[in-house]
This record gives C-alpha cells, sequence and structure tokens, in this order.
C-alpha cells in the first residue's frame, strides 16, 4: 500500500511546477477556512472588483485613464445598487414581516387540508398518522421560530459592521480596479519560480469564473425580474419578495429551484386553494423555470466547462458545507478548479511519459 501510495506521489508531484502548484492551492484554502470570517470584506471586494475589471478595461479601450475609467464605473455600480437597494428593500421587508405574521393562519389552513386526507384516502392514511406528523412539525416550527428571534437580535448588534462594510468594501474595490497592474505585479513577485502549471491553471480558470460571474448575476436579474412580473400581474399575495426569492435561487443549481418551489406553491395555495388561478400560477412558474434551465442557461454559460448535474449537486453540498454562501456561489467554478487541476496533472504525466 505504502508503494503504491508512493509511486502515485512521484508520478503526480515529481515535477516541482505540480508540487507549487498544489501547495498554494492548500495555502489558499487554509486561509480562506480558518481565516475567512476576518478577512471576508476583502473576499467580497474582490469578488466584486473582479466583476467590474472588464468593463474598466473596456473604458481604458476608449483611450480614458484607468483612475478615470475605474471612477465612472465605481459610480455607476455604487449608483445602480443604491437605486436598486433602495426601491426593493422597502417592498420587500414589508412582504416580509407580513408573511411572517401570516403564516400561523398557512398553517392552519395547512392542516386543516391535511386532516381532511384520511377521508379520501382512508386505504393510504390515517388520522393518527396526519396528527404524529403535525405535532413533529409544530415543534420543529417552535425551533425555526426562536431561531429567527435570536438571528433578529443578533443582527441589531452586525449594524454596525454593516456600516464599515458599506465604506471598506467599495474604498478596496476602488484600490483594487486602479492600481490593479501594480498588485498582479507584486502577486507575481510572490509566486514560486516553478510556476508554469499554476499560469496554466490560472489562465484557464479566469475565463471560466469570469463568465460564470457575470452570466449568474445576469441569471439572477432575468429569472428574478421575470417572475416578479408574472406574480405581480397575476395578483399574487407577496409577489415581490417571492420573485427576489425565486431568482436568488439560481444562485444553488438545481436544488434552488426545488427549494423555492414550497414557499411560492404553499403561499398560493392559501390564497386560492386548487383552483385554476393556483393552476395558471404553477404553470407560468414552471415555464420560467424551463426557459432558465433550457434557454437562459445555455445562452449565459455556453463557453462553460460542462459538468456532470450530480457533480455540481456534491459541489454544491461540499464547498457550501465549508464556506457557507459563498462556497454555493462558487460552486460551480470550483468545481471547474477541481476539473481544471486534474487535467493539468494528468497531461502533465502523459507528457513526462511520452518524452521518456
Amino acid at each position: 500500500m505504502l508503494d503504491l501510495l508512493g509511486n502515485w506521489y512521484r508520478n503526480k508531484f515529481s515535477d516541482p511546477d505540480a508540487l507549487m502548484l498544489l501547495l498554494l492551492i492548500i495555502f489558499i484554502s487554509a486561509i480562506i477556512l480558518f481565516w475567512g470570517s476576518y478577512i471576508m470584506p476583502v473576499l467580497i471586494a474582490i469578488v466584486l472588483a473582479y466583476l467590474l475589471d472588464s468593463s474598466v478595461g473596456q473604458l481604458e479601450k476608449l483611450n480614458l485613464s484607468r483612475t478615470l475609467a475605474t471612477t465612472i464605473v465605481m459610480v455607476l455600480f455604487i449608483g445602480i445598487s443604491l437605486i436598486g437597494t433602495l426601491s426593493l428593500l422597502p417592498t420587500i421587508s414589508k412582504q416580509s414581516v407580513n408573511l411572517v405574521e401570516e403564516l400561523p393562519l398557512i398553517w392552519q389552513g395547512a392542516q386543516a387540508w391535511l386532516l381532511t386526507l384520511p377521508e379520501q384516502y382512508p386505504e393510504l392514511l390515517h388520522t393518527e398518522q396526519i396528527t404524529s406528523m403535525m405535532g413533529k412539525v409544530n415543534e420543529s416550527l417552535v425551533g425555526i421560530t426562536q431561531n429567527i428571534i435570536s438571528v433578529s437580535f443578533s443582527s441589531l448588534v452586525s449594524v454596525g459592521a454593516l456600516l464599515i462594510y458599506l465604506i471598506l468594501v467599495p474604498l478596496m474595490m476602488f484600490f483594487m480596479l486602479k492600481d490593479k497592474p501594480l498588485f498582479m505585479d507584486n502577486l507575481s513577485y510572490l509566486l514560486p519560480k516553478e510556476r508554469r502549471l499554476i499560469y496554466q491553471v490560472g489562465s484557464e480558470m479566469n475565463t471560466q469564473i469570469g463568465n460564470y460571474i457575470r452570466g449568474k448575476v445576469i441569471e439572477i436579474l432575468i429569472v428574478g425580474a421575470a417572475s416578479c412580473i408574472a406574480f405581480v400581474l397575476m395578483d399574487l399575495r407577496y409577489a415581490i419578495l417571492l420573485g427576489v426569492l425565486v431568482g436568488l435561487s439560481v444562485l444553488i443549481p438545481y436544488i434552488g429551484a426545488a427549494v423555492v418551489t414550497i414557499p411560492v406553491a404553499f403561499v398560493a395555495l392559501f390564497q386560492w386553494g386548487f383552483s385554476a388561478e393556483f393552476g395558471y400560477l404553477m404553470l407560468v412558474y414552471f415555464i420560467i423555470q424551463a426557459l432558465d434551465g433550457n434557454l437562459i442557461v445555455p445562452i449565459l454559460f455556453s463557453e462553460a466547462v460542462a459538468l456532470h448535474p450530480l457533480y455540481i449537486i456534491i459541489a454544491v453540498l461540499f464547498f457550501g458545507g465549508i464556506w457557507g454562501f459563498w462556497g454555493v456561489f462558487f460552486a460551480i467554478p470550483l468545481a471547474t478548479l477541481v476539473k481544471a487541476l486534474i487535467s493539468a496533472w494528468s497531461n502533465d504525466l502523459d507528457e513526462d511519459i511520452k518524452s521518456t
């Protein structure tokens, strides 16, 4: 067994470039894992600056200085963000409060409907089973409610931290964008000399991650806007809140769409019951999901490396468990990174075998 592991290590990491790539990945992963909460503003600034870098580059092609291009992009970014936040946040907050207040009524209606099922299907269900299930759900709801209250109180403490984010993150973004060449030179100076595979993987991932993040932002806006418009036109209660949730659900491939279907269906069922309106709304909702999966995603992510759905789900669960929201958001790029690393090491090994 030890000989097998030794042979595998010599085949994969006898090349100094491969070993340096492995050590760099371990070093970066350890920093994010152990100190990610402390440097979170920096990580957020890096992600947002990466998103805006292409816009700065486009303005530079118009013979604008990098400082002026960065200033224009940052002003537009902050302005659009403020307009979007101030226009949506009050409505979302109000609808969220109303929905929380009506949750007991929605659950009471659901319980009444569940208790009618044993009468309709006596061969399959019994009243005792439904009662036992509702008791367990009630216990879970009590725990969830307590957690929500505790999170609400703790969020009051984090208001100060939020204000710091609102000041520090844009400031860091501005300097990252304006002085990008300087930072890239410094980074190149810090990297080891054995950097062939690092550059190879980095070049491949630069395109993949950039396309993914920009495409995902566009997908959120399209799906969220389409859902909000459809829900408002169909007079669904909490239309803006549910539309925003549907838009954000695309962050988590497959799992997000399945999870967000539950609140949409429950609110529609509580509002209309099993009626034609309920059927029409769910039909429109599933059409939006189908268009997202079969039209929007192929167009936006046509240049992304194809990954099997099983690998995507595993990546979402794994990286989300390690890094939370950002792990979920970057699950596909990180899975693509793993694929690129395996491909780079395999190709490097094949070249060594051919050369011998």
